[in-house]
């Protein structure tokens, strides 16, 4: 599979208010894609840290010669690359995206 392919599967999103310190907060994460979760006031943000987590996990299981987990068929219809850049990734799956997934181990 290519980069672009392992960026693109849509994990299961699991969201949750959780009550901390006495004040609520929302705990989004990516169950089938441990250790990435994300916590803030503020859902939104914590979807944008989320998404930060999944891509940079993505990447470091890729370098490290482990893949991460495919429950299901990647999506036809994102850009990752505009979606890494959005978040302030960009460099770190530049010129990434159309390789196979298996050449960046050891990097």
């Amino acid at each position: 599979m290519k980069v672009r392919e392992y960026l693109s599967i849509p994990y299961l999103l699991e969201a949750q208010a959780v009550e901390r310190d006495g004040r609520w907060t929302r705990r989004l994460r990516y169950p089938e894609l441990p250790p990435v979760e994300a916590t803030h006031d503020d859902v939104e943000i914590a979807l944008l840290d989320l998404e930060r987590a999944r891509i940079t996990e993505i990447m470091r299981r890729l370098r490290a010669g482990d893949p991460p987990p495919v429950p299901r068929r990647p999506l036809d219809t994102t850009d990752q690359g505009w979606w890494a850049r959005h978040l302030g990734l960009g460099a770190l799956v530049e010129d990434q995206l159309d390789r196979e997934g298996a050449e960046l181990a050891g990097q």
